[in-house]
């Protein structure tokens, strides 16, 4: 049975009458209510881990935007916390994780995870926005990529040099691995658990990939992700097919080898064409993006403009979901968010033949 979910549809590459949008961290600090929600919650961890806080910042920028999908609200990295990396947040200074996974010795600290025990505030959030969302918009889950896990795991936070990874990728490639391996199966597991759960859809976060060589990205994040795809449920609990989104940042270059990795869907940055990027797709996937997030911090006029330019360069074609090249910036005026929301759903609309003149 066909999803009648405009953001599923497109997903699978089936008509649209306009193109869905949706938009990464669609949830967050841009917004007054989601800050009244963290202030509430105490710190950013006990938001994730509160269900009904989590539910209710999952359902706030739907409220005000007419997004096509909502998005779990979680983080990253709450798949290494649960294998056993203490994770905290440090005002201005993002993550910590601490002790780092470094040597043969740390990777034994690790655990495989459970995740109706380990991460059950995150199947309890995917439940309770499911029940929220009454089937108005589907649900989108999602997990970071395991390359992308391992720098902050190996790193022991985020970094811009990522010495500690690529020591360890070019001189013990075989702990890597090791360590790849382990967030294979965890990430997997960590998704069909969502997919169990409710999740209509899937985003794997390859934040980090652009990072590296395309050598090493082929081997140390796109083969982790294409064995993630491989183990992930190919329908959900109501027998609807689930689609698998792989978003590698950083990454056009390696266009040919996302699109041959299993997924639906490959999400793009602003820093490739997509009208190429279809091209070179060839039918075989759908397309996510692309524009980039600081057209944002433009007039409405122009964020209209830009939307229509990126809507015809991709042309009247199935596989089309509209997004951000990233997610919204803490300081987005949620003025201009409505705006792009409106833009695309008028501009696609006649560019479907389904608006008016």
């Amino acid at each position: 049975m066909e999803p009648k979910h405009p953001f599923l549809r497109a997903c699978l590459r089936l008509p649209v009458e306009r193109t869905p949008i949706w938009i990464m961290r669609q949830a967050g600090r841009y917004l007054p209510e989601y800050r009244a929600s963290r202030g509430e919650a105490g710190d950013f961890l006990s938001l994730c881990r509160n269900t009904p806080l989590a539910t209710e910042v999952t359902m706030q920028p739907l409220r005000r935007f007419n997004l096509d999908a909502a998005i779990l609200f979680s983080d990253i990295l709450v798949v290494p916390e649960a294998m056993g990396v203490p994770l905290r947040f440090a005002t201005g200074e993002g993550p910590i994780l601490e002790p780092p996974i470094r040597s043969a010795d740390d990777v034994k600290r690790l655990r495989r995870i459970e995740p109706e025990k380990d991460l059950d505030y995150v199947m309890n959030a995917v439940g309770s926005i499911r029940e929220a969302l009454d089937d108005k918009v589907p649900l989108i889950g999602f997990s970071g990529s395991p390359w992308t896990l391992a720098t902050y795991m190996i790193e022991g936070g985020s970094s811009k040099t990522f010495p500690n990874i690529k020591g360890m990728l070019y001189d013990q490639p075989t702990l890597l691995d090791t360590i790849l391996d382990r967030l294979v199966e965890a990430v997997a597991d960590y998704l069909n658990a969502q997919i169990d759960h409710g999740a209509q859809a899937v985003q794997i976060f390859d934040t980090w990939g652009g990072a590296l060589s395309p050598k090493a990205y082929r081997a140390f994040s796109l083969e982790p992700m294409r064995r993630i795809v491989e183990k992930l449920k190919p329908t959900g609990p109501d027998g609807q097919r689930v689609p698998v989104i792989l978003f590698s940042k950083g990454c056009g270059g390696m266009l040919e080898h996302l699109v041959a990795s299993g997924c639906d869907v490959v999400g793009l940055d602003w820093t490739i064409n997509i009208g190429e990027a279809r091209k070179r797709a060839n039918g075989a996937v759908a397309l996510q993006g692309n524009m980039d997030p600081a057209v944002l911090y433009a007039s409405p006029d122009r964020i209209r403009e830009e939307a229509r330019t990126l809507l015809e360069a991709y042309g009247p074609h199935p596989g089309h979901i509209f997004n951000l090249g990233h997610g919204i910036s803490p300081d987005m005026n949620p003025d201009h968010v409505a705006a792009l929301v409106d833009a695309v759903h008028s501009e696609s609309a006649r560019l479907h033949g389904n608006g008016s003149s």
